[in-house]
């Protein structure tokens, strides 16, 4: 699967109605959703705002890394030690804070990853990741293995105004859904900036770029520590949703299943990833319900079912889901001709 053949930057018209709808049907969600699986949606959307994040390095810069969850996990530990233990802190210093948080850290191990290339550059992303992991996994200072609780969710008063309360379900939904879409609008307007059309080209030949003139490092370190506050962005909410925050999320699996979702939905478009994110979670959820046949518990091997059919989409379907209903727009319209 080549880089260029991968990527779906413009989408074909029945994709846009195909998205519409899809955006339609997640502001109807909460009226017509049990409380259990408005949460579900909820962190299928945070989970989004993450492959987003790594789409901008994967899919548009050509930076494949295995340590993304680092950052998506500094930020919800930053909200846990900024949470006091009787108390509530307010929504619109912590945010920042945190995102500021998860941002410097992509910046200083960027500085020094982003002058790797190819193999190295995954090695090196996953090395870093895993130094990270194993010092909140083996330090009690910092929670241990067992993780921290959040015991409250940010307040978002401002002067003893309340313009909405995230403890109320309906309105993280709601927040968090605003919150994607403002990432996905950002990330879009980025992707067609001159600054996005030189990292689509650092991704197709980063050699030409620099004969050119353009300083490839900057730009990748640009992308790379926009990446990871991205990310920390969607770390912050996992934690203002859950409650709870512990170093499996900055760990390998985290990265590999924000891989899987960028490939499923198709690379590139950044509406892949919220489509591949959709579809992994759901996907998650039926193969690890899959019943019992004979003595063997098809659902305790889920991963096996998931790798299987993430190998099937990339032969049959290289540019993902979105590849497939382009696809299908193509036939039917020839179709009806």
């Amino acid at each position: 699967m080549s880089t260029m053949k991968a990527n779906l930057e413009v989408l074909p018209r029945g994709v846009q109605v195909t998205l519409v709808l899809g955006l339609v049907a997640l502001v109807a969600f909460p009226f017509a959703g049990t409380d259990f699986y408005t949460q579900m949606v909820t962190r299928m959307m945070i989970m989004a705002i993450f492959a987003m994040s790594l789409d901008l390095l994967q899919g548009v810069t050509g930076l494949v890394s295995l340590g993304h969850a680092a950052y998506f996990g500094l930020a919800g530990y930053a909200l846990a030690f900024l949470m006091p233990q009787g108390e509530a802190v307010s929504l619109w210093w912590t945010l920042p804070v945190a995102v500021l948080a998860s941002g410097l850290a992509a910046l200083i191990i960027g500085f020094f990853v982003v002058r790797t290339h190819g193999i190295y550059f995954i090695m090196v992303t996953m090395a870093f990741a895993q130094m990270v992991f194993f010092l909140f996994f083996d330090n009690k200072v910092l929670g241990g293995s067992d993780g921290l609780y959040i015991n409250f969710r940010p307040d978002a008063s401002l002067f003893g105004w309340m313009p909405f309360d995230l403890d109320n379900k309906r309105t993280l939904y709601y927040f968090t859904l605003a919150v994607m879409l403002g990432v996905y609008a950002f990330l879009r307007r980025l992707l067609w900036s001159p600054f996005g059309r030189a990292l689509a080209g650092i991704r197709v030949n980063e050699h030409r770029m620099r004969a050119m003139g353009y300083g490839t490092f900057r730009y990748k370190l640009t992308a790379f520590t926009l990446a990871g506050a991205l990310a920390g962005l969607a770390g912050y909410l996992w934690g203002t949703q859950t409650g709870y925050i512990n170093p499996e999320l900055m760990g390998f699996h985290m990265s590999a299943h924000a891989i899987m979702m960028v490939i499923l939905g198709g690379m590139g478009n950044f509406a892949g990833a919220i489509v591949g994110a959709f579809a992994f979670e759901y996907l998650l959820h039926v193969f690890k319900d899959l019943p019992t046949v004979g003595t063997v518990n098809l659902g305790k091997h889920w991963q096996l079912w998931m790798g299987l059919f993430i190998v099937l989409l990339v032969t049959f379907a290289p540019r993902g889901i979105l590849g497939l209903v382009e696809r299908f727009g193509k036939r039917r319209g020839a179709g009806d001709e």
